[in-house]
């Protein structure tokens, strides 16, 4: 696989809120890892919490000597939540803070995402155009389209889409969804926050992932489609392609 991330914070925000991680080459334990996160709390709260996030999911798992891959990562999220909401209870200036996250790990056959909150993650096949989102949104609209009481793309859905209920660092605890995602040939793998997702649609998106072989043209493609929308948002990309993936345009 070859991979590239990028963070950009857009043309409105103050200050850039996401982090990003992403590694081919073993992270301890792991063969490799990728993650977004999406920081949320006022002032700086935002910014520190999805910086520290990936910090510490990386101590921990650079500390394990052993253990399942998975079982160390999961493990390593929920030390991760449990350091930072307790650094929130002592500090009051970190009050409230919290971020989301997606993280993945691959084996060269399948793709493990663990998942909080409403960044994403997309599976592009061979032949396809349009990607799949993986992931689900823990988020207020999509919990009101499950129980049939909005529609998806409503005015009212996209009023309310930046409200999510569920993320590292608001309790002591967190439920963390978990995908597999078999890597055929030609596979995409696209991870990204809202900032972006907000921005373009499915359809806009793969067509940015057809149109480049490279994974650095490719994210820093989607930050530019995402600012040229208005940038309202920070927006961050993190693209995994096959290496002998050819251009589908």
């Amino acid at each position: 696989m070859i991979a590239a991330a990028l963070t950009d914070r857009g043309l409105v925000r103050n200050q850039n809120q996401d982090t990003v991680f992403c590694s081919v080459e073993p992270v301890g334990v792991l063969p490799d890892l990728y993650m977004v996160a999406d920081g949320m709390g006022g002032h700086k709260a935002g910014d520190y919490c999805s910086r520290m996030l990936v910090e510490r999911i990386l101590a921990e798992v650079r500390g394990a000597k052993s253990g399942a891959p998975l079982r160390v990562l999961r493990r390593a999220i929920l030390e991760a939540n449990r350091s930072l909401y307790e650094e929130s209870l002592r500090n009051d200036d970190l009050s409230g803070m919290g971020s989301t996250l997606t993280a993945a790990v691959s084996d060269g056959e399948s793709l493990t995402v663990f998942n909080v909150g409403d960044s994403r993650l997309y599976v592009l096949d061979a032949e396809e155009m349009i990607p799949r989102q993986v992931t689900r949104d823990h988020s207020y609209v999509e919990e009101m389209v499950l129980a049939g009481r909005m529609k998806r793309g409503s005015e009212i859905y996209n009023r309310n889409k930046n409200i999510i209920t569920r993320a590292i660092g608001i309790g002591e605890h967190v439920d963390i969804d978990a995908f597999e995602v078999d890597l055929l040939p030609e596979t995409i793998i696209l991870l990204c926050t809202d900032g972006l997702s907000n921005m373009l649609s499915d359809a806009e998106i793969g067509r940015i992932l057809r149109a480049h072989t490279d994974p650095d043209e490719t994210v820093e493609a989607l930050i530019d489609a995402a600012n040229a929308r208005g940038g309202s948002d920070n927006i961050s990309a993190v693209v995994l392609m096959s290496s002998g993936k050819e251009a589908a345009v």
